[in-house]
């Protein structure tokens, strides 16, 4: 017999490959230079690098936004930087209200920070309305514009992999 934590996940899963698919129908490219930029990454990662601040530094931005998933426990039920599997409903929507702004913000780049493919940060990358997407290869390729191919562990070298990348593509001035 299926838990309902399981059964919820069939089902979120079930609808985040029918977007998938929807989306990359009608993916376009921004040509926009990057001024905003929002961060998801994993719990493991947030815990151990201060990814804001080194993003901010690494591509000499400021105002950087970031959420981080982390399983749910009643102590950290709602933070402003953290969402759990408890804030997406059944299809998949992001249904908590702070979070829900922040996926729906248009940034001008979201970099999706983990190694490993996650149900809810997957979903959370796939939902938002940013306009250039940038994540860790290896994850989900079908969510991103570009790949990166490095380990969380090194995000100076991630940085400034981005960072040529977004000079080539004339994203970011030198």
């Amino acid at each position: 017999m299926l838990k309902l934590g399981s059964l919820k996940k069939y089902f979120i899963r079930k609808s985040f490959r029918k977007l998938l698919l929807e989306k990359e129908l009608i993916r376009v490219v921004s040509q926009n230079e990057i001024n905003t930029v929002g961060i998801i990454v994993a719990e493991d990662i947030f815990s151990l690098i201060d990814l804001q601040r080194e993003v901010e530094k690494g591509l000499n931005l400021q105002n950087a936004k970031i959420y981080s998933f982390r399983t749910y426990s009643r102590k950290n039920a709602f933070s402003d930087k953290h969402f759990s599997e408890k804030y997406f409903g059944w299809n998949g929507q992001v249904t908590q209200p702070g979070f829900k702004v922040f996926i729906e913000k248009p940034f001008d780049l979201l970099i999706g920070y983990f190694g490993k493919n996650n149900l809810y940060l997957e979903n959370a990358v796939l939902h938002s309305k940013a306009k250039f997407k940038v994540g860790i290869s290896k994850v989900n390729q079908e969510l991103y514009d570009i790949e990166i191919a490095t380990s969380p562990k090194n995000i100076k070298e991630f940085l400034s992999e981005l960072k040529r990348y977004l000079k080539i593509l004339k994203k970011m001035k030198n």
